[in-house]
């Protein structure tokens, strides 16, 4: 069937099943915002449009006076990026696909756009086309790729003009916006487009359904591109694809909508930083955590990091990632291709525990280990021939039915402490109901 221009029928289009699946990618912010690397990727807009104190002090202190935020443009050199590295490193972390910012609202592109003249990647700054790298580095190592893409940006006159007339005019959208979103699908075949920057505007004003029904019917990836909620103003948690609701969120409860959760290694910005500490930075616990959570009730783990001006990725961000790939290599198999069970957590044990489930088989996942190696599993229901191991652990666990109901299972004694160094382990369940 082809898809209307309207939210009844796009929404009624089948997600790809790729990217349930997938449960698990990298985001990227890099941009312009990369070279003043303080505050947030939200610099120009603190500095410029809201005239913030803090960051009118630091351009005064850090460059030469007059400085504009264009003339950071060609200290963003990405002298040091190396697309087969981040690839790798994103793929031993576990991912499977990864979202790259190919323009956030700075307006600058990360490849040669033709309607961004002289404020992209290819004209000035890198004089790299980095979107097309970073996409050929990934699919050569089998990830799926991401096109983050904000549909509005800051200061631009087309834009800020079309908002004077209350968005009654579209100069911005006919010459800016759509083109280059059209161009991206056609120049990179993205298996995802990571809309952002629509929260001004209605999805009228950003003409988001006619972009959306040719992305589904005659686009070189309309059987297999995926994409998010953030459309125009309202849109959110509402229409599109899967839905993002917002940044870092979280349900608490089982959603009915295929939902991904975005949230960054630094707790403080999404843009790289040169000032961050290490107290800022996620630890793996909490990393894990997120992704259990995320994943039980059904959501996709979107982990973001923002690489330095010249396209490095910070150690600190490395180590994060390469320790989500080492935690993934046990225990994926609880986490890709699972689906939510009839019970998504319980905390009615000391510590809580978080359900997955593939088939007949169910994944119970605790991120403490009990203190006299005994989980204690209330919804569960086993039968004589229930089997129970813990992944990454040869051999079987013994498992007393409870009196009342669920489980007592015998964790394996470990020396010299339970695993103090490990975030979370998985019991894998079999014959239970």
């Amino acid at each position: 069937p082809r898809y209307r221009p309207d939210w009844a029928s796009l929404d009624a289009r089948p997600l790809p099943a790729w990217f349930d699946r997938a449960k698990v990618g990298v985001f990227v912010h890099w941009g312009v915002f990369s070279v003043p690397a303080w505050g947030s990727e939200w610099f120009w807009w603190h500095w410029q449009g809201q005239h913030d104190a803090a960051y009118e002090r630091f351009v005064r202190r850090r460059f030469p006076p007059g400085t504009t935020y264009a003339d950071f443009a060609p200290r963003f050199t990405a002298h040091d990026f190396q697309p087969r590295q981040w690839a790798q490193l994103f793929q031993r972390a576990g991912a499977r696909y990864v979202v790259l910012t190919t323009k956030h609202h700075e307006g600058f592109t990360n490849w040669g756009s033709p309607v961004s003249w002289n404020w992209n990647s290819v004209d000035t700054g890198p004089h790299r086309d980095l979107v097309g790298e970073l996409g050929e580095a990934l699919r050569e190592s089998n990830l799926r790729y991401g096109l983050y893409h904000s549909l509005m940006e800051w200061f631009n006159p087309l834009y800020l003009a079309d908002k004077q007339s209350d968005f009654k005019t579209q100069r911005f959208v006919l010459k800016k916006t759509m083109p280059e979103l059209y161009d991206l699908v056609l120049k990179y075949k993205p298996d995802l487009i990571w809309s952002d920057g629509d929260w001004e505007a209605p999805d009228s004003y950003w003409n988001s359904t006619s972009f959306l029904a040719w992305l589904y019917n005659d686009s070189p990836v309309k059987d297999t591109v995926v994409v998010n909620d953030r459309w125009g103003r309202g849109c959110s948690c509402h229409h599109g694809g899967f839905y993002n609701c917002a940044d870092k969120y979280k349900p608490g409860t089982l959603p009915d909508h295929k939902w991904e959760m975005c949230s960054s290694l630094d707790k403080l910005s999404w843009g790289y930083r040169s000032n961050m500490s290490l107290a800022e930075v996620m630890d793996e616990r909490s990393m894990i955590e997120e992704l259990v959570q995320t994943v039980s009730l059904g959501g996709n783990y979107l982990l973001n990091v923002g690489p330095t001006k010249e396209g490095m990725i910070v150690p600190i961000f490395q180590e994060r990632l390469l320790a989500l790939g080492r935690w993934l290599d046990t225990n994926g198999e609880a986490i890709y291709e699972s689906q939510p069970w009839r019970v998504q957590m319980e905390n009615t044990t000391e510590d809580t525990v978080w359900y997955t489930s593939k088939g007949p088989v169910i994944f119970a996942i605790f991120l403490l280990w009990p203190q006299d190696s005994v989980l204690r599993l209330s919804s569960p229901i086993p039968c004589p021939g229930t089997q129970v191991t813990l992944l990454g652990f040869g051999g079987t666990l013994e498992w007393q039915q409870h009196p009342g109901k669920g489980m007592f299972i015998a964790l394996p004694y470990m020396l010299p402490s339970p695993l103090s160094s490990q975030s979370g382990w998985v019991v894998k369940l079999e014959g239970v109901k």
